[in-house]
């Protein structure tokens, strides 16, 4: 174990947040933003995957291009909610599949299941959905980039990735000269990787400019949609990836590769996935509002009291929300075992005593601040000026609307059901 190359960000004030100006961006517009900063990715089709879902609802359970009208009555009861199917969208199914949206007096459909990253931004920004789950750094990117107006009304869940390499390779040194794949250039995923790149002496290459080099400690990082990691994986096409899961889970129950490091085990408590909504309905509709985010906060005690049955209700087996096997989604949300992990360093800070996942919805302001930090040092593939002209201290009352999430937490009986500090306040921990 390393001693902290970062030091501790503290934690800032978390009051009120500022109201975000109204944006207005084009479906072109949007798809520009997005092809120049790497939302794309190299996935090859979905462009025209995002266009057929905006032409034809091509995404199972997608809104017609018709419904894409916000409601202009302020108590209208209608949710329209979003998600890309992996463990990262838990409390979005789950407040679904729990009848919590019911008990707010929302009224919501089978949530919708979008195929890409790409297609959950333009289908958020089309309107056909009114909230979505997205990787944090990447809403940063949308709302300072892309000029989305979009704001963070909660955490999604905490953790819940790892670095998953090929049974053969021991150590992050061992990299060198290969290839790994990461979901999103503006990920924390990216972030950590990098941070661990750095403690073992590694470059990350990105774009197509050179081959990677054992000799130089070079490393090419490549996105690559999630579901292809654990193929690409066992082709020996890549190395290792770095992702969410039930994806890592998936290349232990398969054999096909093992844990290398869990990313909450970098960055204590890390937010990976965030819930966003549109910026103008959280004001003109904040009843709606805070019903909605109180939904997320029930389901994410609920998921905490009995994650495997959460695995049930996510799989085949109950509602059919996510396509992979129930043991791969209750392995993800259940499997930090220390006698298994701490040997093989894929653990290396067991007295953190955290989780594989963990469910806490409030957006710390110290995370944020940081998080920026980290983006500006993290090699990307696109325009990353964005992030050259941001304040890391002034993002979060920007990017963060809190007053949902607080008055949620307060309604279920407080911080401390979630292990929270009472004062809604902490230090950031990186250690690799």
């Amino acid at each position: 174990m390393t001693a902290p190359r970062s030091g501790r960000a503290t934690s800032t004030s978390s009051g009120a947040t500022a109201s975000v100006a109204s944006a207005t961006l084009d479906r072109r517009a949007l798809l520009r933003g997005l092809m120049g900063l790497g939302v794309l990715g190299t996935a090859g089709g979905v462009l025209g995957a995002c266009s057929r879902l905006l032409d034809d609802g091509g995404a199972e359970g997608a809104a017609s291009p018709a419904s894409g009208q916000a409601p202009e009555d302020p108590g209208d009861p209608r949710l329209r909610v979003g998600y890309l199917p992996i463990t990262d969208a838990t409390p979005l199914l789950a407040a679904h599949g729990l009848g919590l949206y019911a008990d707010q007096d929302l009224e919501v459909s089978r949530p919708t299941l979008l195929r890409s990253w790409a297609q959950v931004a333009e289908a958020f920004q089309a309107r056909q959905v009114d909230i979505v789950h997205l990787l944090m750094p990447m809403a940063v990117q949308l709302r300072f980039s892309t000029d989305v107006p979009l704001r963070i009304v909660a955490w999604n869940h905490t953790g819940g990735s790892g670095l998953t390499v090929a049974n053969d390779i021991d150590d992050v040194a061992q990299l060198a000269g290969t290839t790994v794949a990461v979901p999103f250039w503006h990920s924390i995923h990216n972030v950590a990787l990098q941070l661990l790149f750095a403690d073992a002496g590694l470059t990350p290459l990105v774009g197509g400019g050179s081959s990677p080099s054992e000799a130089d400690g070079t490393v090419q990082l490549v996105v690559m949609a999630p579901p292809d990691m654990p193929p690409a994986l066992d082709q020996g096409s890549i190395s290792g990836y770095i992702v969410a899961d039930p994806f890592n889970a998936v290349a232990e129950l398969q054999g096909i590769g093992k844990v290398l490091r869990f990313t909450g085990d970098v960055w204590l408590d890390h937010a990976c996935c965030v819930s966003v909504m549109h910026g103008d309905a959280l004001d003109e509709r904040p009843d709606w509002a805070t019903r909605t985010v109180e939904a997320l906060v029930r389901a994410q005690a609920a998921v905490r009291e009995d994650p495997l049955a959460t695995a049930t209700l996510l799989s085949e087996a109950g509602e059919g929300y996510l396509p992979q096997p129930e043991p791969a989604i209750a392995r993800a949300l259940t499997h930090y075992d220390h006698d298994e992990y701490v040997p093989s360093a894929a653990i290396q800070h067991p007295e953190w005593d955290t989780r594989r996942i963990g469910f806490q919805p409030f957006p710390f302001p110290s995370y944020t601040e940081e998080l920026v930090r980290r983006m500006q040092a993290t090699a990307v593939d696109g325009d990353r000026r964005f992030l050259d002209d941001l304040d890391p201290t002034a993002v979060h009352a920007e990017l963060v609307d809190d007053r949902f999430v607080r008055a949620g937490i307060d309604a279920v009986g407080g911080p401390g059901l979630f292990d929270l500090p009472q004062e809604l306040t902490r230090t950031e921990t990186i250690d690799v």
